[in-house]
């Protein structure tokens, strides 16, 4: 291999590595603030853990399902993230996906231990708080609660995988500049996650209008920043 072949593939090696370790190390702060959250709201209502892992289970099943992506050599799958954010906020969303990441890390050779930290950046950072922001700005129009939901779940979804675009651009574009390769990759995954997007929205509708009418005291105690009913209430 030439000596500027062999730098240059070095460099992205190195480059890959810096990106990985930046994503790990930045993820830590994230999932401290929301562990900490997590416990305040716990002990605020006993019904809350139990919730927040029903919701950690229904993300790690949705994104259990790869499409693989031709020439890209990753796949796609719902993230389920965007449901999360509207239940739960966005912090609990960031703690969901890292748990649902986790088990297929250690379970399923799905992801991996060294991309955790960029994988919980795209699927639960990024996807949750533009799903809440969808959900948020949605509700403030006037948008039905399932309409809002079906905007949550598509925005967190396509959120996301553009994110995923470009943290693969940043990592493998070797002599390439990142945007050639972010527009590349951001095309392979249209056919797969353009429908896919629109069934995560409505599988989200569909669940957020099941609970608005079978159980709306629990939209009531989780899906606000504060508890406003009492937790038996809500379990009635």
């Amino acid at each position: 291999m030439p000596v500027r072949k062999r730098r240059g593939a070095d460099l992205a090696r190195f480059d890959q590595k810096t990106l990985l370790r930046a994503y790990a190390a930045a993820i830590g702060p994230v999932l401290g603030t929301a562990a900490a959250r997590l416990s305040r709201r716990s002990e605020a209502s006993p019904l809350y853990k139990p919730f927040v892992a029903m919701i950690a289970a229904t993300v790690f099943v949705l994104s259990c399902m790869p499409v693989p992506v031709p020439i890209v050599g990753t796949c796609s799958h719902p993230c389920g993230t965007g449901l999360a954010a509207v239940l739960l906020g966005p912090a609990m969303a960031v703690v969901v996906a890292f748990v649902a990441l986790l088990l297929q890390a250690l379970f399923l050779a799905h992801g991996g231990l060294s991309t955790l930290g960029a994988d919980l950046w795209s699927m639960g950072i990024v996807g949750g708080v533009c799903g809440w922001l969808a959900w948020k700005a949605l509700r403030r129009f006037g948008a039905s609660m399932p309409l809002a939901a079906f905007a949550a779940g598509v925005a967190s979804d396509w959120a996301t995988y553009a994110t995923t675009a470009l943290q693969i651009a940043l990592g493998l574009h070797g002599e390439r500049s990142v945007g050639q390769v972010f527009r590349a990759v951001l095309i392979a995954f249209v056919p797969t996650q353009l429908p896919l997007g629109l069934l995560e929205g409505a599988l989200s509708a569909c669940a957020v209008a099941f609970l608005a009418r079978r159980k709306p005291a629990l939209l009531d105690l989780f899906a606000t920043p504060m508890p406003v009913v009492d937790a038996r209430e809500a379990a009635q």
